[in-house]
């Protein structure tokens, strides 16, 4: 089971939430709106939730791309990418990818709204 902290006030990310909702198809996440409340179970504080991607899987907290790959692995049509993304080299060119996304992110978020 793998549990996803996502902004639910973020137009972007509530987009990529309801696909993986739809892929998720047996039910293997939880989908958790951070913008509605806290969530006591998650060990992260709500303002870093808010600045980047977090997931747990096996226990493990992760965030950015780690947390991402966590989320596909646990829906089949991604699990190939997911498990791409546990070779060093994968998972920094993902990170890389991702840092950039977080600086155009709200220039994007303005677009969607």
């Amino acid at each position: 089971m793998v549990k996803v902290w996502y902004d639910g006030a973020c137009p972007l990310c509530t987009r990529e939430i309801a696909l993986m909702r739809r892929l998720d198809r047996r039910g293997a996440i939880t989908f958790v709106d951070v913008a509605a409340g806290a969530d006591p179970t998650c060990p992260i504080d709500r303002a870093r939730l808010l600045a980047r991607f977090h997931a747990e899987e096996e226990g493990r907290v992760l965030s950015g791309a780690a947390a991402f790959a966590a989320m596909w692995r646990a829906i089949p049509l991604l699990r190939p990418l997911g498990l791409a993304a546990r070779h060093q080299l994968v998972l920094a060119l993902l990170e890389a990818a991702y840092l950039r996304f977080l600086v155009v992110r709200p220039r994007l978020q303005r677009f969607f709204t």
